[in-house]
């Protein structure tokens, strides 16, 4: 073989391993996955490294950084569009890390597209319009919340007045009373029939007291009560909560595979992962903390934890996600032990593996668990 020919094959070589490794890159399967699993994780920039985020306040700005553009949060691993529940968790990240501008950027573009005649929100948006009108009470009740302590802690009334009037939307269009007491409805479209479907995830008592202060309505004290007399009912039936429910209008409530019974099985899976953190940070109850403490045996049952769940306990997938060590922190919390490991593990999957979903709950887990800036009591601050 000549030299020349020698160099050729050497270079043809090297292109072929690099091309396979480049393939191996593109196929290898992350770790976890968020709410709707993401065919890709999306890039970094070198200014939103993974490996700067190493306190709450920090992790926060990072997902500002890397998930907001002009006011929008954008689901950039779910096809790049944008939802209520996004721009809610924005508002309160921002507010967490004291960021004014941010926040008021995000309100506004949140306001201008978002925000319907009957003040509450559309769901969804993508490619330059709405493309469901319809309102999700758990990002109407964040944002709500958000906006209320915004105007506190950024010296605004206008913020306060605008979380209170979507409160009073809220109480007036999204709850209705049964046997078990007030509950918060999931959307406009759950209020045309019963039994009423039910998500657990989307109530949060810290927000209830919180608009309930803010506002004066004594319906946000009934909420509180009807969603424990619920989720005392769930966690009476299995040891974890569902992703949905229905609550029948004599006060028995059903797990259900999903909203009005659309889905295949019943699970504790990216919803339900949520309860435990909403009821954890509570200041006025006893009693719901709790419940968040109930989950526990169940979750600690096993060092590694996975996304989804059966009711009883059994991993249904062997994805994990930040969402699910965040709600075991919360669980240990809430029954007086260490959240610090599971923290750990929540803030480390995030900067491995960064989902719009499962990043936004790292950090919103860190600062409801060891903060009262979201107007909760901070329930694992002496274990931080």
């Amino acid at each position: 073989m000549t030299r020349m020919r020698a160099i050729v094959v050497i270079v043809i070589a090297a292109v072929a391993i690099t091309a396979v490794i480049a393939v191996v890159a593109v196929v290898r399967p992350s770790q976890s996955a968020p709410a709707v699993a993401p065919a890709t994780s999306p890039s970094i920039s070198p200014s939103g490294s993974p490996r700067a985020a190493s306190t709450p306040t920090a992790a926060g700005k990072q997902f500002l950084a890397q998930w907001t553009d002009g006011g929008r949060v954008i689901r950039r691993d779910q096809g790049n569009d944008t939802v209520s529940e996004g721009q809610a968790y924005g508002l309160l990240i921002s507010l967490a890390v004291g960021d004014e501008k941010k926040f008021d950027q995000i309100w506004s573009w949140t306001k201008k597209n978002l925000q319907r005649a009957d003040d509450l929100l559309s769901w969804q948006w993508s490619k330059g319009k709405v493309v469901d009108t319809e309102p999700a009470s758990d990002a109407d009740l964040d944002t709500a919340r958000a906006l209320v302590l915004a105007g506190t802690r950024f010296h605004d009334a206008a913020l306060t007045k605008a979380g209170t009037t979507i409160a009073d939307a809220i109480a007036d269009d999204l709850t209705v009373e049964t046997a078990s007491g007030r509950i918060l409805l999931p959307g406009l479209w759950a209020a045309k029939s019963e039994p009423y479907a039910y998500n657990p995830s989307y109530a949060s008592p810290v927000a209830f007291a919180v608009l309930g202060a803010a506002t004066k309505d004594p319906r946000w004290k009934e909420l509180a009560a009807g969603t424990t007399a619920v989720t005392t009912t769930l966690l009476d039936a299995s040891p974890l909560p569902p992703d949905w429910a229905q609550v029948h209008a004599d006060g028995t409530v059903d797990a259900m595979p999903g909203p009005a019974g659309r889905g295949d099985s019943v699970v504790y899976g990216y919803d339900a992962g949520r309860l435990a953190l909403r009821y954890a940070e509570t200041c006025t109850s006893p009693a719901t903390v709790a419940l968040a403490a109930k989950l526990l045996p169940t979750l600690e049952r096993s060092r590694t934890l996975h996304s989804v769940l059966d009711l009883g306990g059994t991993a249904q997938t062997t994805d994990q996600d930040p969402l699910s060590y965040a709600s075991r922190a919360a669980s240990a919390a809430a029954a007086g032990d260490s959240a610090s490991a599971d923290l750990a593990t929540s803030a480390r999957l995030a900067r491995s593996t960064p989902t719009y979903y499962g990043t936004a709950w790292s950090v919103l887990g860190a600062f409801m668990l060891r903060s009262t800036v979201l107007g909760g009591c901070a329930p694992a601050k002496a274990d931080s």
